[in-house]
């Protein structure tokens, strides 16, 4: 089993969120702490114990994964992955959305939002990034948890064609901040998604 979760929350409220990539490394807020904190409560009252943690470099979510281990009796140290990193927005990096929609279009946000097809002059690696979801997938050290963010998790759903016919039925591949999914093998061995975009 596969828990994806997207780091909390790196905006105060009411402040224009930004879209803020592998270039700009933001603490959590007190109310992104607290959302590590809920996921940490919720996957300790679900008797979830993790053999391994994969995290980004950035410290958001390292941060994230700090206050869910805090819920967990002697947990593995985690591991930094860089194929877990945000992406880098390029031009977009640091800009508000409408900023953002200005520069590429609604198209091309749509298309990054419902396919995950970068706009143009973002910096994604997507078949890196696939080959590692793949290579994680085919692991079995016990149960995972990965926290990452929105840009890097969603590659999750489009690493296996079982993974791609799941997403089909999904609302959305965006995890919201402080949000998780899961990702586990069948009975017949085909991956597939119970959970994707839940907030405890």
């Amino acid at each position: 089993m596969f828990v994806i979760v997207r780091h909390g929350n790196t905006f105060a409220a009411g402040e224009p969120p930004r879209r803020i990539g592998a270039r700009t490394d933001l603490p959590l807020t007190p109310a992104g702490v607290a959302q590590g904190q809920a996921l940490g409560a919720h996957f300790a009252a679900t008797g979830w114990r993790f053999a391994r943690v994969l995290v980004s470099p950035l410290e958001r979510t390292r941060r994230t994964a700090q206050a869910i281990l805090e819920h967990q009796n002697n947990p593995p140290a985690a591991i930094a992955c860089d194929w877990l990193r945000e992406i880098d927005h390029g031009p977009d990096e640091n800009r508000t959305e409408d900023e953002v929609l200005a520069r590429i279009g609604a198209g091309a946000l749509a298309a990054w939002d419902e396919r995950a097809q970068p706009p143009p002059d973002w910096i994604v690696d997507a078949e890196a990034r696939h080959a590692a979801w793949r290579d994680l997938f085919a692991s079995d050290p016990g149960p995972t948890l990965v926290v990452s963010s929105n840009g890097a998790a969603r590659f999750a759903l489009s690493a296996d064609p079982a993974l791609v016919a799941a997403r089909s039925k999904l609302p959305s591949l965006k995890l919201p901040t402080g949000s998780y999914g899961v990702i586990r093998k069948s009975s017949a061995g085909t991956l597939e998604v119970p959970v994707w975009g839940l907030r405890p």
